[in-house]
């Protein structure tokens, strides 16, 4: 497994492959820069959302992204925000886009 990046440099480089997809991106909660977890919201600006977390396979030892929620844009906030009081070490990213690209999927960021 490669070693962890930590987290303000991941949320950084993040922000910038989001930036030259010319997809609108904020970080909304800033965490722990070296350990802190991530969640990243996609608003998709037609009062839905969706929310993805990292997580462990612990069948291949591989990190994945998955959906902890999605739905109404309220609702998904209200989530996060329950998430944020238990975890003031969460990063939140909120990223805009109507056809809902998060680029989770690419290399780098997927894994």
């Amino acid at each position: 497994m490669p070693p962890r990046l930590a987290a303000g440099v991941w949320v950084s480089a993040y922000l910038t492959r989001l930036r030259l997809a010319d997809i609108p991106a904020y970080v909304t909660a800033r965490g722990d820069v070296t350990a802190g977890a991530v969640i990243v919201k996609v608003a998709t600006l037609d009062g839905q959302a969706r929310a993805f977390q990292r997580s462990f396979d612990l069948l291949s030892d591989a990190r994945t992204w998955v959906i902890l929620t999605q739905g109404a844009e309220r609702d998904v906030d209200a989530t996060l925000a329950r998430q944020r009081a238990r975890d003031p070490d969460l990063w939140l990213i909120e990223v805009e886009d109507r056809a809902g690209r998060t680029l989770l999927d690419q290399d780098g960021l997927a894994d």
